[in-house]
């Protein structure tokens, strides 16, 4: 599971409980995220989203199970080095200018690029001389990214950094976190509960449903197994010899999103469904649907 074929991350029953009698934000986790991957975490509150994150940030420390990160723990100070994680809060010193917090920056870490923290700042038209506690919330989070990408991290994990944007600042950071993933095959995890912009850029998906693993997945191969079938309430029996995901009826029609298993007897109208069609399917769904090759154990969902 070393070198440059290990997987970005390589959880085995993974678990993660809050103190000696506190709740579970994670249990039963089996996944593998390939290197190289722009990977959407997505699930609804409370999922155990944040928590992941922080495990593979060497944050906090699995109570169940293993996790992998780059090959190996990431409670080591080598692959902390290789690792960056933007927190949901976005902790920065709101009295320091912004030149000032880049120079923090490089002096905590050895591998700091200044060229490309200050690129990031200027693509925003932020000043350096600003104080960061002026910043508008767009700037701040650029100024934040700036700080993980100075890294030069191989895993960015990204928790929630969109939230308080704007649509089209939205779009601008997501920009520039595509052009540095493609210039240097970053591996992104990025935590969202936008599903339209995650599903523009993103290759792979993790879901999360009640701290346990849903999906994980490739995009592209969740779109090929999935179908959208609509068709008349009383045909839905035939649907019984497939694995149907999640279905809403309306009078006498009913739409159904099922992983097929061949042919559907009866006379339905088939369509390819979308990333946020499949991913709300999967979070509505009574239970698990596990897809070949995800590494989600029976019954994670």
């Amino acid at each position: 599971m070393r070198g440059a074929t290990a997987p970005a991350l390589h959880a085995a029953g993974l678990g993660f409980r809050f103190g000696a009698r506190g709740g579970r934000a994670l249990r039963d986790c089996d996944l593998t995220l390939p290197a190289g991957r722009i990977a959407a975490l997505v699930g609804r509150n409370g999922a155990g989203k944040s928590t992941l994150l922080h495990l593979a940030s060497g944050l906090n420390t699995p109570t169940e199970g293993e996790l992998r990160v780059l090959g190996a723990s990431p409670r080591t100070a080598a692959v902390r080095n290789r690792v960056a994680l933007l927190a949901q809060d976005k902790p920065l010193y709101p009295r320091f200018t912004v030149a000032e917090t880049l120079r923090l920056g490089r002096e905590f870490n050895r591998g700091w690029d200044q060229t490309v923290a200050e690129r990031v700042v200027r693509a925003g038209d932020i000043p350096l001389t600003h104080r960061v506690g002026r910043l508008s919330a767009g700037q701040r989070t650029r100024v934040a990214l700036a700080l993980v990408l100075g890294r030069r991290p191989e895993l960015l994990l990204l928790d929630e950094p969109l939230a308080d944007l704007d649509p089209l600042v939205r779009e601008e950071i997501t920009a520039t976190l595509m052009e540095e993933a493609a210039e240097r095959n970053v591996t992104i995890v990025l935590s969202s509960h936008v599903l339209p912009d995650v599903e523009e850029v993103c290759d792979w998906v993790v879901l999360l449903r009640e701290g346990r693993v849903g999906l994980c997945a490739d995009v592209d191969d969740l779109r090929a197994s999935h179908t959208v079938l609509t068709g008349h309430a009383g045909a839905a029996e035939a649907l019984e010899e497939h694995s149907v995901v999640h279905t809403r009826t309306s009078g006498r029609q009913i739409t159904a999103l099922v992983r097929t298993r061949g042919p559907v007897r009866g006379d339905w109208i088939s369509e390819r469904p979308g990333l946020e069609e499949i991913v709300l399917g999967h979070l509505r769904g009574p239970g698990a649907v596990p897809h070949a090759g995800t590494g989600t154990r029976e019954g994670a969902a």
